[in-house]
């Protein structure tokens, strides 16, 4: 995804009084995805130039190692067992398999979305937060080192620590039964149509991110409807 600069800046959600104000902060839940939304992620051609590097044919990497991604993204591998099967099936030794590892993770953990993350964090105590987002293993680490996902919202549900990845009905089930909430009460950000069609199907209202002005201003709508009501 390639960032673009925003024209204009809407500011966050600022939470109207209303009679049932209390009750209705309570349940208002918003949940978010992480890469692509409160990270910004661009391809960095990583693969492209381990490839190269190798002198191998295109594709190469990714169909060697497929079901390692797959693996690792459900938590069925460790990350040890991850580095052991990147040197393995593309014949790196110990600094090599070190390289790509730090590569990936480069252009999986991107930079933050700093405008969003404000958003987010002046909603905290107005209504519920969570994220949900299909993970590698590792990422808990490393985003909390990095972002500090974790003191922005109350939740976080990671693939690779439920096993159970997004389209899956289940993951949003889990969502929303650790925030306590019901899916209607709940609005979900993605960058992906296919999650965003799914988190619909089991009752959450869902918004496809493209750019911070029009998911801010969904944010707000979403808040301050569901306060008034």
């Amino acid at each position: 995804m390639v960032w673009r600069s925003l024209a204009r800046r809407i500011p966050c959600p600022v939470v109207r009084h209303g009679t049932k104000r209390g009750p209705a902060m309570t349940m208002t839940c918003v949940i978010l995805d992480i890469g692509g939304v409160l990270e910004i992620t661009p391809e960095t051609g990583w693969v492209q130039e381990w490839e190269q590097r190798l002198e191998l044919p295109s594709g190469t990497v990714n169909r060697r190692l497929g079901d390692v991604w797959r693996a690792g993204g459900l938590g069925s591998i460790s990350e040890r067992e991850v580095h052991e099967q990147v040197a393995a099936r593309l014949h790196l030794d110990a600094p090599q398999v070190e390289a790509f590892m730090a590569d990936l993770w480069t252009e999986y953990l991107g930079t933050p979305n700093d405008e969003l993350i404000a958003c987010v964090r002046d909603l905290r105590g107005r209504c519920r937060l969570g994220i949900l987002s299909n993970s590698f293993v590792g990422a808990r680490e490393r985003e909390t080192s990095l972002y500090h996902f974790d003191e922005l919202v109350e939740q976080i549900v990671y693939s690779h620590e439920t096993g159970i990845g997004k389209p899956d009905p289940r993951a949003f089930e889990a969502a929303c039964a650790g925030l306590g909430v019901r899916p209607e009460d709940c609005l979900f950000i993605d960058d992906v149509a296919v999650n965003i069609e799914a988190a619909r199907a089991v009752g959450m209202k869902g918004h496809l991110f493209q750019d911070n002005v029009r998911t801010i201003a969904r944010i707000a709508r979403h808040v301050n409807t569901a306060v008034l009501m």
